[in-house]
């Protein structure tokens, strides 16, 4: 059997796409990117009507069929709550077409600088992403290792319960998972302030190479920008002012702002530290992703007991000038 055709019951005809999104009609497009544009539309799957997501690839921006099929072979072979799902494509007509769950909530990128997303939350959806990678990286002796190659605050996307799931998998590249490193030559690829320079320098792609772009991640979430700023920086980017502050001890000084009176400093102590080994130039010292997914879970606990310890003293307090 071709391997493509172990996929035929993933295929949705081109005529159910165009009425679902009213013939690629601007209203039903909900995102643009460096692969063409995302529409949101309705289609009945195995019987039930669903909210979708239909990412429509246009070959002038680079995404043939190469990335197309490696998308649907990688998200179909591995599945996890924090990787996004493929519930089909359309590949007809000359038009190529990945309809995906809907992440009713967008990007992580819209809501860096969102003063409502407490630490708490930012936490819990660095700890999912971060999970869906940890996965990606090992998912077990069945599987080939995926090396994703663009790992960014845009690519990962939160449904309406604020699940967060590592998307874009067009450019991943496969890797043998049962040794302890794993490298491959391969062009650079990537976005600018989340690459990994090693790789940049001499195309040695490794898992260590998506470690790098997940520091710069937990960075943007930590100071609430993004990884290239075109604000009073002047476009200076973010690894360049956390290596600076964090080398200084004064990380705290780039927080977002909504985070300066929240966020504990044990948590950030375990948060800031984890990200910077991230961020280390030589990939040899990068943690592995699930060493990230526990120290992550770490910060989190530092801070829930903080706020724990907060509110028993303001019980306390309360409850004792109460009677007197």
């Amino acid at each position: 059997m071709h391997v493509i055709e172990k996929f035929e019951h993933l295929k949705i005809p081109l005529e159910a796409i165009k009425l679902a999104t009213n013939n690629f009609a601007d209203k039903n497009c909900i995102g643009r990117g460096g692969f063409g544009k995302v529409y949101k539309g309705e289609l009945v799957l195995s019987g039930i009507p669903k909210i979708v997501a239909l990412k429509h690839l246009d070959p002038k921006f680079g995404q043939g069929n190469p990335e197309f099929w490696k998308e649907i072979v990688t998200l179909s072979l591995y599945k996890h709550e924090n990787i996004v799902s493929l519930l089909g494509f359309c590949d007809e007509s000359g038009e190529k077409i990945l309809i995906y769950e809907y992440a009713s909530k967008g990007s992580l990128d819209s809501y860096l600088n969102n003063d409502d997303l407490n630490w708490i939350q930012r936490l819990k959806l660095c700890i999912g992403a971060a999970r869906g990678l940890a996965y990606l990286h090992d998912p077990g002796v069945t599987h080939q290792r995926v090396l994703h190659r663009d790992v960014k605050s845009s690519n990962i996307l939160l449904d309406e319960n604020w699940n967060a799931m590592i998307a874009d998998l067009g450019l991943s590249k496969f890797g043998p998972a049962n040794q302890q490193y794993t490298f491959l030559i391969s062009n650079a690829v990537g976005t600018v302030g989340y690459c990994d320079p090693v790789y940049v320098e001499t195309g040695l792609l490794t898992k260590e190479s998506d470690v790098y772009s997940f520091g710069v991640v937990l960075f943007e979430v930590l100071c609430g920008r993004l990884s290239i700023s075109n604000s009073n920086d002047k476009y200076r980017p973010l690894t360049g002012l956390v290596r600076q502050y964090y080398t200084q001890d004064k990380i705290h000084e780039i927080l977002h702002t909504s985070l300066k009176d929240e966020i504990s400093s044990g948590s950030l102590q375990e948060f800031a530290t984890i990200a910077y080994q991230c961020l280390s130039r030589d990939p040899k010292a990068r943690p592995e992703m699930t060493k990230v997914v526990s120290k992550l879970e770490s910060a989190l606990q530092y801070q829930v007991r903080y706020i724990l310890s907060y509110w028993f003293v303001y019980w306390w307090l309360s409850r004792k000038f109460s009677l007197q």
